[in-house]
């Protein structure tokens, strides 16, 4: 079942992922949460919140924030250090990002990140989000991107899935704004910018990496010809940084 391997995987990296630079940085966090409208009677919902890092700093710009996720250790995580910080209005159960357990329009706005490309059925998700938010509330999501060209999209995915199991499919930018469209929301905003992280961290964090490094190394050495929104710079050994291509969205809903 999806569901064990991503709890399973996300058990594993609880207290890694709370605390590595790639989901802690401002270009990946301040950002994202700064397309948020500042209201302070606004009520958001974070789906896949892990440890709750974008709810905790949401909590600043509205009325309350509330984090849902499949894992137990992340959920946990996220109150234990929202408790450590001072932050009343933020909470977190778990929860279902395909199957939200709520009633429609229970929220103003709604947010992701780096989750998409861990579920299957993600316009699923979408739609889901779309649903708990009001009419003139917001969706938010941000994700890195897969290429449009197959060769380089499979062989990226290998990549990611063999160093993280619970990895199910990046997506592509036009995914994004399509199907943003065909569950009737409205986009407002969209960036693609690159991302840059230490690739040592990111291989350790995930749990395969252990077993599954050398073949990942081999793969790294035969990129498809038009391979761009994965890759890796600097050889073996030495300091490496991995490239990827980070697409965050904000929609409104009509």
């Amino acid at each position: 079942m999806y569901e064990e391997s991503i709890r399973d995987e996300f058990t594993h990296q609880t207290e890694s992922f709370a605390r590595s630079p790639v989901a802690t940085r401002a270009d990946t966090l301040d950002a994202l949460v700064a397309m948020a409208p500042a209201d302070p009677a606004a009520r958001w919902l974070e789906v896949a919140c892990g440890p709750g890092l974008i709810s905790r700093a949401l909590a600043g710009r509205v009325g309350s924030v509330h984090g849902v996720d499949l894992t137990p250790s992340m959920v946990e995580k996220a109150a234990a250090e929202a408790r450590r910080e001072g932050i009343e209005n933020a909470d977190f159960a778990l929860g279902d990002a395909t199957a939200l357990d709520f009633e429609d329009a229970s929220f103003d706005g709604a947010i992701t990140r780096f989750s998409f490309h861990h579920i299957p059925g993600p316009r699923r998700v979408l739609e889901e989000m779309a649903r708990v938010v009001r009419p003139g509330g917001f969706v938010i999501v941000a994700d890195h991107l897969a290429d449009s060209d197959r060769d380089a999209c499979a062989w990226a995915g290998e990549i990611e899935r063999l160093r993280d199991p619970s990895h199910w499919s990046c997506l592509t930018e036009e995914w994004f704004r399509t199907t943003g469209a065909a569950v009737g929301l409205e986009l407002e905003e969209s960036t693609v910018d690159p991302l840059e992280i230490d690739f040592e961290d990111w291989l350790a964090r995930g749990s395969g990496a252990a077993v599954a490094a050398p073949l990942i190394e081999r793969l790294l050495t035969e990129p498809p010809p038009r391979a761009g929104a994965f890759r890796v710079d600097g050889e073996p050994g030495a300091p490496r940084t991995l490239r990827l291509l980070f697409l965050a969205c904000r929609w409104s809903r009509p």
